[in-house]
């Protein structure tokens, strides 16, 4: 197996955070307990997914605000929240307010483009601008300006007894260098490196200039730090979906290996008008995982990882695969559990 020119820095993961529309509050239990695991076995951070209108996370930020007051080391992040769904300036007073709360913890990670099936939710979300809303790269730049303490307003000082503010309060000092951007496109990855973002990469991305997923990915990367000011310093964590099987039932192994098989169809080729590509799932034992990892074009390109935990799978399932990423293919791979 090759060695890695350097040790994995950063091992984190990414969840969905699935609930029963008849129980709720048990699949939102089930995320917060799994994100405590996480600290426990010391995984640098955690993640969540956002969903809206299904049955995963709907408000992520609302739901690391309370994992903030039940973990106190292991970073939280958003991979990602879709701005299209949010209004930039009160994103920001929210974001700022979780950071606050978790002691500078907070990774927000976001996308842009319109909301999904944008034509049926349209009136919901925007009545009056529906037609006129901007799903742009702008609407980022807003939260961005917000984050970072740039004005929202030209008005500040007293008035009767209520003091005001030009920008966002509270202000997080440091949130705005871990702001994170989702991105699958070579454009993505330019514009996030040219606005001082780090860059989030998934398995999904777009078939531009190749057909193989991990060059593609790889050039991404390379995009992204060479218009980015810290250069080849510039943070970038890759997300693939890896479950790991060392301590895994033969049940369980099963399933996992049905459940990757079902997805590989996609890997082949280009999908839709869009030509995205999806990255192979991995699964196998942390060594096996670990060999394909180092011959993995844009995993040699990173120190940080947010494995994505599979969608659909129960909270043993997650407990068994958390503690093998762990306990296995993190020391394997040269990462060490923070303290």
């Amino acid at each position: 197996m090759p060695l890695p020119s350097h040790p994995l820095r950063k091992l984190g993961f990414l969840t969905i955070g699935l609930f029963d529309e008849a129980d709720p509050r048990r699949g939102h239990e089930s995320t917060l307990e799994i994100i405590e695991l996480g600290e426990r076995l010391g995984f640098d951070s955690a993640w969540v997914r956002h969903r809206h209108l299904q049955y995963g996370i709907s408000s992520p930020v609302a739901v690391l605000a309370a994992a903030s007051q039940r973990t106190s080391r292991i970073e939280l992040g958003t991979a990602v929240i879709p701005v299209g769904w949010e209004n930039p300036l009160r994103l920001a007073e929210d974001l700022a307010t979780v950071d606050i709360l978790s002691g500078g913890r907070l990774n927000p990670g976001v996308s842009v483009g319109p909301p999904m099936h944008y034509d049926q939710v349209k009136q919901a979300l925007y009545p009056d601008t529906g037609d006129v809303e901007d799903f742009g790269y702008a609407r980022v730049e807003r939260l961005l300006d917000f984050v970072r303490g740039k004005s929202a307003t030209d008005f500040s000082g007293v008035e009767g007894f209520e003091v005001f503010s030009d920008r966002v309060q509270p202000h997080a000092a440091g949130l705005g260098r871990r702001m994170w951007y989702g991105g699958g496109s070579l454009r993505s990855a330019q514009w996030a490196g040219e606005h001082g973002m780090n860059l989030l990469t998934s398995s999904v991305v777009k078939a531009e200039e190749s057909e193989d997923f991990a060059e593609i990915q790889r050039s991404h990367i390379r995009t992204f730090r060479a218009h980015h000011p810290d250069g080849d310093r510039a943070r970038v964590s890759q997300g693939l979906v890896v479950i790991p099987t060392d301590s895994a039932s033969p049940e369980q192994r099963e399933k996992y290996e049905e459940y990757a098989l079902k997805r590989t169809l996609r890997t082949a080729t280009p999908q839709g008008p869009a030509r995205m590509m999806f990255a192979p799932d991995l699964v196998g034992t942390s060594e096996e995982i670990a060999e394909r990892l180092y011959a993995h074009a844009a995993f040699r390109e990173v120190d940080e990882v947010a494995f994505a935990l599979p969608f659909t799978f129960g909270h043993e399932d997650y407990v068994q695969i958390l503690t093998d990423l762990a306990t296995r293919l993190g020391p394997a791979l040269g990462w060490q559990p923070a303290a």
